[in-house]
């Protein structure tokens, strides 16, 4: 939608950076108007009784003139805050006073873009949920419409296809159901000291059992330096994250691939990559993947299409990884994706808001 601008007015005290200093001009303005017209009626001989209406009338033109520039950009916001309690954010407010009204209308148009931005992100998100849940949904009734009516026998292949578009759908509202945690911001870590091989052996024991739905033959490699290493987390968060990033690898693996965990020490932080031997990702992807219902395209055939889940794994992937202080970047790798997860070694609080950054690679 353009953008629409409020027609401009005058604003001849613009320049002034005071509220205060242009109130007090505007009363000097007035002050001096009525005078000037009382000095030369005065002296024009028309009496008191034509020249004092003609001072009072002169004064309201100048508060007038000066008024209706410092005021125009509260009028301006008024009508932009109506149009968007219609939904249109489209209403320009012009900025050009340096004052505090000017700070205010400054605020106020970039309080009208972050509105903008959440009204189309969630009209977007409720477009692709729509779109997500219309699959399976469709899948599961044509199915149970075929049964009902006799078409189809409940054998062991269709209640498997059932089952499968069923975990579809529970994986979906779970996704769902985190982002709305992330949204409200109401997740309490509850870290604890696990053995980082352990972990990563358990989450790799559950990614077979995916691969092996998908009828892919993947081998899974766990390397952690040094062996002894333990991590500080919170294990179902921490979990969330190794499921998401292992099905992103098995997804995009082809048959026969190696899927490599690595972790290892590095200084105060531990570092754990998670690398497939699939096509990769695009550079110009590699930080849009981890927003909402992003799925980025293959590296290597930049002309495909976005493929695979329902781009929700890898944002909530980065949340959690957040929540634990550390940070999930894609890292720069000869084949295949290397998604690189960084956490401090020390016991977690809170998670961070500090920008993402690409750690340095540790020498193997």
């Amino acid at each position: 939608m353009a953008r629409r601008s409020l027609p401009n007015v005058a604003r001849p005290l613009d320049p002034l950076s005071s509220i205060k200093i242009k109130i007090g001009l505007l009363v000097t303005g007035a002050v001096v108007a009525a005078v000037g017209m009382t000095w030369i009626g005065l002296h024009n001989g028309m009496g008191p009784t034509r020249t004092l209406p003609l001072a009072v009338v002169t004064g309201l033109v100048v508060t007038q003139i000066l008024a209706h520039g410092m005021t125009s950009p509260l009028r301006e916001m008024t009508e932009a805050a109506r149009a968007m309690a219609k939904g249109d954010y489209s209403t320009k407010v012009s900025i050009s006073s340096r004052d505090e009204v000017g700070e205010l209308a400054r605020a106020f148009t970039l309080m009208a873009k972050d509105l903008a931005q959440a009204d189309a992100l969630r009209r977007e998100m409720i477009a692709n949920v729509s779109h997500e849940l219309r699959t399976p949904v469709a899948a599961l009734q044509a199915e149970l419409e075929n049964m009902v009516d006799g078409v189809t026998e409940p054998d062991s292949k269709t209640l498997d296809l059932l089952l499968t578009q069923t975990r579809r759908l529970s994986r979906l509202v779970t996704d769902i159901l985190d982002l709305s945690r992330l949204d409200a911001d109401v997740v309490e870590l509850r870290p604890e000291e696990v053995d980082a091989e352990g972990f990563l052996d358990d989450a790799v024991a559950a990614a077979r059992l995916v691969a092996s739905s998908t009828g892919k033959q993947l081998a899974f490699v766990v390397d952690v330096s040094p062996r002894t290493l333990e991590m500080t987390v919170d294990v179902e968060r921490f979990h969330q994250v190794a499921a998401n990033l292992l099905s992103n690898a098995i997804r995009h693996s082809p048959d026969g691939g190696i899927i490599t965990i690595t972790a290892a020490a590095a200084g105060k932080w531990i570092q754990i990559d998670f690398q497939d031997q699939g096509p990769g990702i695009a550079p110009e992807d590699r930080e849009r993947i981890f927003e909402r219902f992003e799925r980025g395209k293959m590296a290597r055939s930049p002309e495909s299409a976005p493929t695979g889940g329902t781009g929700l794994g890898l944002a909530i992937a980065r949340w959690a990884v957040r929540l634990h202080a550390g940070s999930l970047v894609v890292a720069e790798s000869e084949a295949g994706a290397d998604f690189r997860v960084r956490i401090p070694r020390s016991p977690v609080g809170r998670g961070s808001d500090r920008p993402e950054k690409s750690p340095r690679p540790i020498a193997r």
